[in-house]
């Protein structure tokens, strides 16, 4: 509401400025009215461009110097270097041209202003520039483009060789759930027709596949360092992306089907968390915390939805632990499989229709011996 008030305010004050210029200029006697353009006017206009341009390279060079260190530290995933090279090479190009292109649009604004008894040049075609201004673009782009499929074909290179890890991520209004391939690496089928809440079946796994059983389902996401994840991704209503910034990677979860990525994690939590920029931006955002009275925060890999999914979409986050392999095996020991989660469920209900029976049992006898006495 503050926003709406504040918006409103400076559209009012920028009408009565624009209205007190016209009543400034009606009261000058002696101002020029005409509709044309006179050469005062076009000078003018020329200056304003310069000004412009140099508003527009100053503001970039103010959101650059002021702005960057809200970038992503390095890539702690091994395609990601690629990645990373791509983008800031595609960044650099669109920099240089927007930077020579803007500046020839203002000079040649300014110098072929109109002047009176100055007559415009006209060029119906020309083929050489032509073709000048349309090579150079094309090369340029189609190489971007080829480099770009290139890269991707290389970071979506999913396959089974060097025994990657299997990881499955469910996807849900309005969290996630990470489900690993147990000792065998293998998952399950699941289907949504088979989720059954009451049973902790949550992720419908079909209980009668066999390689179900040593399935782990988590809420905490661990990945061990320097080995290959192939993941696949599922979504239980609608479309979600699973987003993981600081791997560089992001895939859509389509509901109704499987779809996959896989990258390498190459640096542990521990090992980020020593990061200069990390150590930076962790001290500015408790800085900003300390201020507002909030717990001081602590750097953590995370898995983001990229897809606005709902009301609640911008809390739909799941933590990612990057450790060795050691600590992850230790980790994932400790879990228990979808099969003793199972059993221990049955076992709960069991014992509650056992309590709820004796009980029913109890209640029948004192009746009867109420009514007896």
């Amino acid at each position: 509401m503050t926003a709406l008030l504040t918006f409103t305010v400076l559209v009012l004050v920028a009408i009565a400025i624009w209205q007190m210029t016209k009543i400034f200029e009606l009261s000058q006697t002696k101002t020029e009215r005409a509709e044309i353009a006179n050469d005062s006017d076009n000078k003018n206009n020329g200056y304003l461009l310069f000004a412009f341009l140099i508003f527009i390279y100053g503001i970039t060079i103010f959101s650059f110097a002021k702005y960057y260190k809200m970038l992503l530290p390095e890539a702690a995933s091994e395609h990601g270097g690629d990645y990373d090279q791509l983008m800031w090479v595609s960044f650099a190009i669109i920099f240089f041209v927007q930077t020579i292109t803007q500046a020839l649009l203002h000079y040649f604004g300014y110098k072929y202003r109109g002047e009176k008894g100055r007559k415009a040049l006209f060029f119906a075609d020309n083929d050489r520039l032509e073709f000048i201004w349309t090579i150079i673009p094309v090369i340029v782009l189609a190489g971007l483009i080829l480099w770009g499929l290139y890269t991707w074909t290389n970071i979506m290179d999913i396959n089974e060789d060097d025994d990657p890890l299997i990881v499955e991520l469910y996807a849900q209004q309005f969290n996630w759930t990470a489900r690993y391939g147990g000792d065998d690496n293998v998952l399950g089928e699941a289907n949504v027709r088979l989720i059954d809440i009451a049973n902790a079946n949550v992720l419908g796994i079909d209980e009668s596949d066999p390689n179900a059983e040593d399935d782990i389902i988590v809420k905490e996401l661990h990945l061990p360092v320097g080995r290959k994840v192939n993941f696949k991704m599922r979504s239980q209503d609608v479309l979600h992306s699973a987003y993981m910034p600081h791997f560089r990677a992001q895939m859509n979860c389509v509901p109704g089907m499987i779809t996959q990525f896989s990258f390498t994690p190459t640096i542990t939590t521990e090992e980020m968390r020593l990061n200069p920029d990390v150590v930076d931006k962790v001290k500015r955002t408790n800085a900003i915390r300390a201020q507002k009275g909030d717990d001081p925060w602590e750097f953590d890999y995370i898995l983001l939805c990229n897809k606005i999914c709902g009301k609640s979409h911008y809390n739909m986050q799941m933590k990612i632990i990057v450790e060795t392999e050691e600590e992850f095996n230790a980790w994932i020991a400790e879990q228990k499989t979808f099969k003793e989660s199972v059993m221990v469920d049955e076992a709960e209900v069991e014992t509650e229709e056992q309590v709820a029976r004796t009980e029913g049992e109890a209640d029948v006898e004192s009746e009867e011996s109420a009514s007896e006495e």
